[in-house]
Formats: C-alpha cells, structure tokens, sequence
C-alpha cells in the first residue's frame, strides 16, 4: 500500500514507519519538526529508520496548511492514511491552548478534507486514553461515555473523533480513532515519564511523584503498539448494521466509523514503575511525593477486545522487558549521566499520558 504517515518523525510514526517500510509498504511522512522538544530527537529517529530500512520521502510541513495539504493528497495520492501528527502533553495544554486548536483541530479538520478530495482505503487516526476524563469505571470501554474530558488536550481528541464520524457520514470516509494507552518505549518524548525519570535516577536529581505516587496507568510497550496499529490497516470499519438510534452505541455507527482502545491491559502503579526503572538503571531514585496536579487522571486501564477480536491482537512486551529496552537506548542516546543531550523539561511538565 502506498500510507501517507504523519508525524513521521515522533516517537510512535517514527516506529510506525520502520515497520511499515520492513513490511514492503510504500510509506510517505510528513512532520513540522516543530520544537516543543529538541528538534534533534527527531531527526535523529528519522535517520534512525533510514539506517534500519532504507530512505523514504519525508515532507516538512505543517498540516494546519490548508493549501500544503490538499497538495500533498494531490501529490501522493494514497492507499490508507495514518495520522500521527498532533500536538501532544496534557500539562502543555494548560500554557499553551491555542497550539492544540491549531494542531489538533485545523491540521486534523485539513486531513480530513483530503481524504475527501482523495478517497483512501483507510483512515487511522491517533486518540487518546485522555478522552475518558472524569469517568472512574475501568478497565476503560470504548463504549463508556466521554462526555466530562479533564484538559484541553483531551477535549481536541475528543473532538477528532467527533469530525471524524461527520466526514465518515457525510462522504463514506473509513474511519477508525485509536485510543492510545501510555506508550512507552526507545526514542521516546523526553517530555514523557520514561525519560525525565531515568534522567533524574541518573544525575541523582529529585524525583517528584503527583498524587503521592498512586496514579495508575497502562503502560503499553512501543513494539506492541506498532503491532496492533499495522494489523489494522487491512480492516477498515464498515457501518454498523445493528446500530440503533434509539439506544447508540458510543463505539460504532451507521457510518464507516468506529473507536478503538489500544493498551496493555495491566495497569501499574508509578511507584511500582519506578522501582522498575531503578532495578534496570541499578541506582535508586529521591522520590519526592506531591499533591495531584489539574487535569491528572488517576487510573487508566484498557479494555481491548474488539481490537483483539478484530486483529488477533494482544500486548506481548511486559513492563519489565520494556524498561529493561528503553533503559538500553535511553543509556546510548543520553550517555550514562543523562545531561548530553537537550530536551528536559521541569517535573511539572512530565507527560504521564500521551
């Protein structure tokens, strides 16, 4: 298949792109490189998949560009789209609205109209666990009402997959929103919890835990996430032919449209992750235990089924090989003390979802 993937250059399309280049597909990227991190990271993941896989075409661009993107569907014409970009981090969210409308809203609302304008086979799209928001009944279901998001982040994802039925309606667009749990892995944001903990074991810095350590939160390892993304192309939605209106269901339509959880499944407590990351960076951490923070999510945990229904798939990496290979390249990419590389953010700032 000819797959337009964007955010090419971010920690998940980064890994996305590898494994869809190994398995023959032809892959055209798009990113902005834009520097809400060290730019640097993600050139260095894109040479990282042409080392791995061979060259590919990566257009720098930005997607909240109309005119750029009706040109690049033009240009590309492709099988199935896979839209990554977005502007990510919940707390981020609080600073800086307007670069989530901008990126989240106008760039998705611009894929959109070039699916329109370009019929594909497939549409995938990045949500997020965030979506649940205020609702406390887990294992998380996409057929739980989303009515009550905690931060603008998450209303922009909610708001995707809103847009996304409309067009799915409106002009028979396949559609399918991945809700995506706590993804983790190498080459990982370094505004994530992965990195800006094992930055701070590393230099022996403080390490501070909001609501003392007790969030909760389905970690799932970049590989499978990869995985389950992958199996999915070959299955478009279809409409739904046991929807009813009088009773609808919040995961499926009349249209081509549905919503997926992806996740591992087995939530784990912060405290007991970051004994994990001590075991494997064989140094101990100074936890500092602080209130929650606005916009947190206490638990997360997903009920997978329908995607493991539909594909066959299930998580295979468990927190403990996942860290002990995130630790392997967080050691090669920082260097031992953590400090060569650009990037860190305050604590206040790590992204515990994404």
């Amino acid at each position: 298949m000819k797959i337009l993937l964007t955010g090419a250059a971010g920690f998940i399309g980064a890994h996305c792109a590898l494994r869809l280049l190994r398995d023959g597909h032809r892959v055209v990227g798009v990113d902005n490189f834009n520097d809400y991190y060290d730019p640097a990271l993600k050139e260095a993941r894109v040479e990282w998949v042409r080392e791995q896989a061979g060259d590919f075409p990566l257009l720098r661009l930005d997607l909240a560009d109309a005119s750029a993107t009706a040109e690049v569907f033009a240009e590309v014409q492709p099988d199935a789209v896979i839209h990554l970009a977005a502007q990510a981090g919940v707390r981020h969210s609080l600073s800086h609205p307007r670069a989530y409308t901008r990126s989240n809203i106008e760039a998705f609302l611009n894929i959109l109209e070039g699916c329109r304008a370009n019929p594909v086979e497939h549409l995938l799209y990045a949500s997020s666990s965030s979506v649940y928001g205020a609702n406390q009944h887990t294992p998380y279901s996409v057929h739980h009402p989303v009515d009550h998001p905690l931060s603008l982040y998450a209303a922009t994802k909610k708001a995707n997959e809103a847009m996304a039925h409309a067009y799915s309606h409106l002009f028979g667009i396949p559609c399918t929103g991945l809700r995506f749990f706590t993804v983790y892995g190498p080459w990982g944001r370094p505004d994530m919890s992965p990195v800006q903990f094992a930055r701070a074991i590393s230099t022996g810095q403080p390490l501070q835990l909001f609501n003392h350590g007790q969030h909760q939160r389905d970690f799932t390892y970049i590989d499978d996430i990869v995985e389950g993304l992958v199996r999915l192309l070959d299955h478009p939605p279809s409409p739904d032919s046991a929807w009813d209106r009088d009773r609808p269901d919040p995961a499926s339509s009349m249209a081509p449209w549905r919503l997926l959880n992806i996740g591992g499944q087995s939530p784990v407590e912060l405290l007991e992750y970051v004994a994990t990351l001590e075991k494997h960076l064989g140094q101990k951490a100074q936890v500092q235990l602080r209130p929650l923070q606005p916009g947190d999510v206490l638990s997360t945990c997903a009920d997978a089924g329908e995607l493991q229904q539909l594909t066959g798939f299930s998580p295979r990496i468990g927190l403990d090989e996942g860290i002990a290979r995130f630790v392997e390249w967080f050691r090669a990419y920082y260097h031992p003390d953590a400090s060569a590389r650009s990037g860190a953010v305050s604590p206040g700032q790590i992204a515990l979802t994404r």
